[in-house]
This record gives structure tokens, C-alpha cells and sequence, in this order.
């Protein structure tokens, strides 16, 4: 999210985020802004507010909610250790309440619609009308504003400056593909997998075993999937006997966008996230360009978990950057006005 408001024209202030593994790659790549170490359920308001020099009712602030959201997601994984995370967003109301910016800005999975109810999303948006803003909400695929991902997210974005709502429109171009971000005439070169790239570039690939690359070996080029093999008795998931999880260990297709980029994007095991040709899963940087971060955009970790982890749950920067675009015409508008 920092990245794309900034390249939009938006000063990012600060990052808040309770996972010090992040913080190298935050400070790296956004210089400008401050990185805030802090668990939010003990962050106060005050505290908060005196650290950044910030001000109430400050019509150029926009306030921005990016929580956690394992507990709110559709896919199925055991959701005790997301379950504090679940009321992150009554936590972020505190600061709303405090603060009153100018503009909020919520991104988060579809089930923080769907479930409205359990989620707090009613009585939140309920409270900020209340307050005189204005509020748009939708569930949007990031394929429809330049992303190559069919990645579906709930976007807020609300303010108490204008007297109708504002949103980004979905881009009239074509829907981009995976064939249009990645490949050999895209710079991305050939490597095997457990590939090690100790450049910026970060062309890193996760090692897969033997058995996983034979069964690569049989499964279609450009979109195919584990049902190729489904029957062979040396290379069967003894698990599935049917179409259940038929994209796990499946490839990328060139001519479709990918699929949604998860913290597991390196593990073939973990979805389609095989190369549409290759014999690997795809890389570190794959991953980032499918997510639209820019090639400059570094990830020091030496880990391939932790930068797969901040690719995965990161706000793609393009529909970030559309945000911010978004709210600098309005912003403008209403001073022109005045």
C-alpha cells in the first residue's frame, strides 16, 4: 500500500505492523516514511498521535486499515491463530474516532463483507456516516484495474470532505495476462528450481523434490494440472481421489491472469503457482511483478518464506496507486471549490 500511494502522489507518513521480519524490506524501499513497530491492540491513540506530530480533523489525512486477514478468508485453514486479528477492525476505529481524518481507506478478503455482520463492518460504516462521511464499499477484482491476477478484495474508501462518494473507476484496457507481466521476453531468464539470486533482481526459486519434478514433468504445459497424472501409481496423490484442490500443483496459464498471490506462492504444492512451462515453481520476483511491485523494488530477507510472506499479503501497488490518484483529484477538486 505504501509503495503504490506513493507512487500515486500520496506522502506515506508511517507503516504500522507487529512483524519485525518486515521492517528491512519497508525501510529499504520507502525511505520516506516511518516504520512503527507495534502490536495496534496496544497501540493508543494519544501515543500514536504525539510520535507522528499528527492533528485532529487534519483534511489531508488519510487513514489507512490493512489488517490481518486469515480469520475473514475463504480458504480453508485453521483460523486459531488469526483469531485475535478478527477485531482488528474495531481497533482501527479507535484511531478513526480520534483522529477524524480527512479520507479512510480500508482493503481486506471479500468475508469481511460477507460476514458482515460478525466482522464489525456494519457498525462501522454505520458510526463513520454518522460522523458525515461518505462511504463507498465493493468487493473488486484487481484484474479489472491493470493487476494480472484474478484477486478479489474488499475495498473502503470513505470521506467527510466531499458530498458524494468517490472510487477508481475499472481500467478500460484490456485485462492484463500472465504472458503480458512474465516470461523470457520480460526479462525474466530461464532457472531451475532452489534457483539462488543474490541480486536485487531476486530471481530466487524454491527447491522441490525429486518426486515433485517428475510429477512437473507430466503435468501440461500452460495451465495444466495434477489430474495428468492423477492415476499414475508413482506419482498419485494418495490423498485425492477426485477433483478437490485440482489447483494445487497446477501451472500458470499465459494467456489468463494468475491466479490470487498468496503468502505460499513458491510452493507448488500450495496452488497453481507451477511456471506455465518451466519445471518450477515460479520466483520471488515473478511473484512481486504478477503482485505489480516494480522491478526496483528490492526484498533483502534472505529468506524466500518472508519475502513470499510480504508479496503474498500485500495491496497490489497498481490498485493502490489508482487509490491515490482517486483521492488527489478530489482533494484537488474541493480546493479548487474553495
Amino acid at each position: 500500500m505504501t509503495c503504490g500511494l506513493t507512487q500515486g502522489g500520496i506522502e506515506v507518513i508511517a507503516g504500522i505492523d507487529n512483524d519485525p521480519a518486515v521492517r528491512e524490506t519497508y525501510e529499504k524501499n520507502n525511505p520516506r516514511s516511518k516504520f512503527i513497530l507495534a502490536d495496534v491492540f496496544e497501540l493508543k491513540e494519544t501515543d500514536l498521535t504525539a510520535q507522528l506530530s499528527l492533528k485532529k480533523n487534519d483534511d489531508d489525512l488519510v487513514l489507512i486499515g490493512c489488517s490481518p486477514c486469515q480469520y475473514w478468508s475463504i480458504i480453508q485453514t485453521n483460523k486459531t491463530k488469526s483469531e485475535k486479528s478478527k477485531n482488528l477492525l474495531k481497533e482501527f476505529k479507535r484511531f478513526v474516532d480520534y483522529l477524524l481524518p480527512g479520507y479512510v481507506l480500508i482493503e481486506n478478503v471479500p468475508g469481511i463483507l460477507t460476514r458482515k455482520n460478525q466482522s464489525g463492518l456494519d457498525d462501522f460504516v454505520a458510526d463513520l456516516e454518522k460522523k458525515g462521511y461518505k462511504v463507498h464499499y465493493q468487493i473488486v477484482n484487481m484484474n479489472q484495474f491493470g493487476v494480472p491476477q484474478s484477486r478479489r478484495r474488499f475495498s473502503l474508501l470513505a470521506t467527510r470532505l466531499h458530498s458524494a462518494t468517490i472510487f477508481p473507476e475499472p481500467s478500460s484496457a484490456a485485462a492484463p495476462r500472465v504472458r503480458d507481466t512474465i516470461g523470457t521476453d520480460k526479462g525474466f531468464p530461464n532457472v531451475p528450481p532452489g534457483n539462488h539470486d543474490n541480486t536485487a533482481f531476486h530471481h530466487s526459486t524454491a527447491q522441490i523434490t525429486d518426486l515433485n519434478i517428475r510429477r512437473l514433468k507430466r503435468t501440461p504445459k500452460n495451465g495444466g494440472s495434477w489430474l495428468a497424472w492423477a492415476n499414475d501409481p508413482e506419482l498419485r496423490r494418495e490423498k485425492y481421489t477426485g477433483r478437490e484442490f485440482v489447483d494445487n500443483y497446477g501451472r500458470l496459464s499465459w494467456d489468463k491472469p494468475a491466479p490470487t498471490i498468496t503468502t505460499k506462492f513458491i510452493s507448488i504444492s500450495n496452488g497453481r503457482f507451477a511456471h506455465p512451462d518451466e519445471n518450477r515453481g515460479i520466483s520471488i520476483r515473478e511473484g512481486a511483478t504478477l503482485q505489480t511491485f516494480p522491478i526496483s523494488y528490492e526484498f533483502p530477507d534472505p529468506s524466500l518464506t518472508v519475502s513470499a510472506k510480504i508479496i503474498g499479503n500485500a495491496v497490489p501497488p497498481l490498485f493502490a496507486k489508482r487509490l491515490a490518484e482517486t483521492i488527489i483529484k478530489a482533494h484537488k477538486k474541493l480546493a479548487h471549490a474553495r
